[in-house]
């Protein structure tokens, strides 16, 4: 299965929320309500412009980062050159909780809690696509099945004074007092979604070889106690 058609890991949240079958459609005019929470940043419809965030005219099956005309942040741009694609798995994934997808983004919205409202929201955006009724119902209106990763990962309770001494492999690259200079910080991440994102490399459900080998070394109980450390670490 390729990248862009995965179903990431790294969505905090998906654990609770209702299955739902693949077939279940959100509905676009409740999806222009909840749109409402989106357009101070992004505009849709004729003649949308980028404003601090791209425009959404059809996003489904873009490539991300691709607006020539915009500035990215840059998780993003490495999230498009390791081919990250919109679609309604991966858009899902960040409407719920844009910094678990994409750690570094500038965006500070905190997502869509609620997968009724990412679905309808989801369905509504498929409407600004250049032909809507020929995009596969799969792809761009549909529920995603939730995955199946285990919940009692996330109810493990991290030793921080293990995960200070697990650490000195991450702050090889990552830096200990928060900066960001090309690669994303990890200090004071919220652990859920640290975890989250640990996992989704372990898997490979997420794209950049040298995490994936990284993640892969760690154990559930190792990658809890980075989580508890960084979460906590001072600045």
């Amino acid at each position: 299965m390729s990248f862009r058609r995965v179903i990431f890991f790294v969505v905090a949240g998906l654990f609770f929320s209702t299955a739902g079958a693949a077939e279940e459609f959100g509905d676009p005019v409740a999806g222009k309500t909840v749109y409402n929470k989106c357009k101070s940043c992004h505009q849709v419809g004729q003649g949308a412009r980028h404003r601090i965030g791209p425009h959404l005219n059809g996003i489904f099956g873009r490539k991300a980062a691709s607006h020539e005309d915009f500035w990215y942040s840059k998780a993003l741009q490495r999230a498009g050159r390791g081919g990250l694609e919109w679609h309604i798995d991966t858009l899902n994934a960040f409407m719920e909780n844009p910094r678990a997808l994409a750690s570094g983004t500038r965006m500070s919205f905190k997502g869509l809690k609620k997968a009724e409202d990412r679905s309808n929201l989801l369905a509504y955006l498929r409407t600004f696509s250049d032909d809507p009724a020929n995009i596969p119902e799969a792809d761009p209106a549909a529920t995603p099945t939730d995955h199946d990763i285990d919940p009692a990962i996330l109810a493990l309770e991290g030793d921080p004074e293990y995960g200070e001494y697990l650490s000195s492999e991450c702050t090889t690259c990552h830096q200990a007092d928060g900066g960001d200079d090309g690669i994303p910080s990890i200090v004071l991440w919220p652990e859920e979604d640290f975890v989250l994102a640990m996992h989704a490399y372990k898997n490979k459900k997420r794209a950049h070889p040298v995490m994936q080998m990284m993640a892969g070394r760690l154990n559930a109980e190792e990658i809890a106690a980075l989580a508890s450390y960084f979460a906590a670490l001072e600045q």
